[in-house]
């Protein structure tokens, strides 16, 4: 199996494209709704943007942007960012937008309107935007305006509910005057490995970044030199594909897999094998990527055989396919420190245990996660909440349970508009049993 390009990644290259000094080129970006609600925003505060179907002859398609034009015209129009369902959408942009000098209308989704947005909002605002609540405060929608340009400097945020609270005002950070010193007041920020991978793409593209303190980043003022950058896999997109393997006691192959990634989705060589599969990984020319190799485990009569560890913590945005797996284990999970995916594209902590129910099997929430305590054993149709992860997790339970059916199966499409094609021939290549 291959897996497309990572939304994590391209958006983040596309937002710093649309901030550099000059035109920049992001080589395999994604093609999904979420990437493309980015370019559609970024093209509203006044980027251009060229698709070129062949980059320098390598067969990869690539994206080059012009720059966002960031001097205030008293002559420009206001401008709305639609953002879908896309968190990097609604909480990457609001700092970028305010470096504009233009008045931006952001909305989305009703699903949107759910997922909170206070923390980017209130450091804004303490930065010199104005903010104006045309909903609920702290969620969209709502409008954000400014003089032009962000003095920056000194702000303090409690990122709990997301990390994207941190990685939307460190991306925009550079282009503020002093530049941007910020500090989380949490206990814990969730997902920390989002906030890596921002401060790595920060300074792949020139800026200069302090992240030695913890819960503080600090990041110098200056321009960001224009840049050309290859995106990664989807590592959490390769989940459904690996723990296929590990779910029907079968075998999955990926090349190109990163030796070395501030992708959370690396943790999949470490997650699977905790579930009894087995991990195999071989070294590709270059040395960069090696091909990884999971292979499910069979009883002694023939049936797959999926082992709980018995806790597994702070997996994030990898939740919901880890708890595919573990429903299917007659032996009891409890998943901790993922409170946050309550604020996520749906409340996926109560999706899981109402679905997980309705497939016949036992799980409860607790206070940072919940509990299975009893594989699913029925079919039925698995809602997907318009949640893409939601809409894989019945995938998944559809290969070992019998008459399982998936609602929307095409909102996949906000990370992987090829989900379906690819699970397909996922299954149809395999060898009869």
């Amino acid at each position: 199996m291959t897996v497309p390009a990572s939304k994590s990644l391209t958006n983040r290259y596309l937002l710093l494209a649309a901030l550099a000094e000059g035109p920049s080129v992001v080589v395999n970006a994604l093609e999904s709704r979420d990437s493309r609600l980015m370019l559609q925003a970024l093209e509203s505060l006044g980027a251009e943007v060229e698709h070129i179907e062949d980059w320098e002859g390598t067969g990869e398609a690539a994206v080059r942007l012009t720059p966002v034009p960031l001097a205030p015209e008293a002559s420009e129009a206001p401008a709305q960012v639609d953002c879908g369902l896309a968190g990097t959408v609604m909480r990457f942009l609001p700092a970028a937008a305010a470096l504009t000098g233009r008045r931006v209308a952001f909305d989305g989704d009703s699903e949107a309107r759910i997922r909170p947005m206070g923390a980017v909002l209130e450091g804004l605002s303490s930065l010199g935007a104005q903010i104006t609540d045309d909903g609920e405060p702290g969620y969209l929608p709502f409008t954000v305006e400014s003089p032009g340009d962000l003095e920056g400097g000194e702000v303090a945020i409690d990122a709990s509910a997301s990390s994207q609270f941190v990685s939307g005002l460190l991306l925009a950070g550079a282009r503020m005057r002093q530049g941007l010193r910020l500090r989380h007041t949490g206990q814990a920020v969730p997902s920390s490995e989002h906030v890596a991978m921002t401060v790595q793409v920060l300074r792949q593209a020139g800026v200069e970044v302090d992240d030695s303190e913890p819960f503080a980043w600090s990041v110098s003022p200056g321009p960001i030199p224009a840049f050309t950058a290859r995106v990664e896999p989807d590592l959490s997109n390769a989940g459904p594909f690996l723990v296929a393997a590990a779910a029907t006691g079968g075998e999955v192959t990926m090349r190109g897999w990163p030796k070395e990634s501030t992708q959370i989705g690396r943790r999949w060589t470490e997650l699977l094998p905790q579930f009894g599969a087995e991990v195999a990984t071989a070294e590709e020319p270059g040395g960069e990527t090696v091909t990884l190799t999971v292979r499910g485990v069979l009883a002694e009569d023939g049936t797959p055989r999926v082992h709980s560890p018995g806790t597994v913590d702070g997996t994030a945005e990898l939740t919901p396919t880890v708890a595919a797996l573990a429903a299917l284990s007659a032996e009891p999970t409890t998943f901790t420190s993922v409170e946050h995916l309550r604020g996520h594209e749906t409340d996926r902590l109560a999706a899981l245990v109402a679905e997980i129910r309705r497939l016949g099997g036992k799980a409860e929430e607790t206070a940072d996660g919940f509990r299975i305590t009893a594989p699913v054993r029925s079919g039925a149709t698995v809602l997907s909440y318009a949640d893409h992860r939601m809409a894989t997790f019945g995938a998944v339970l559809g290969l070992r349970v019998p008459e399982v059916l998936v609602e929307d199966i095409g909102c996949t499409s906000k990370t992987m508009p090829t989900f379906p094609e690819l699970w397909r021939s996922l299954i149809e290549e395999a060898p009869a049993a």
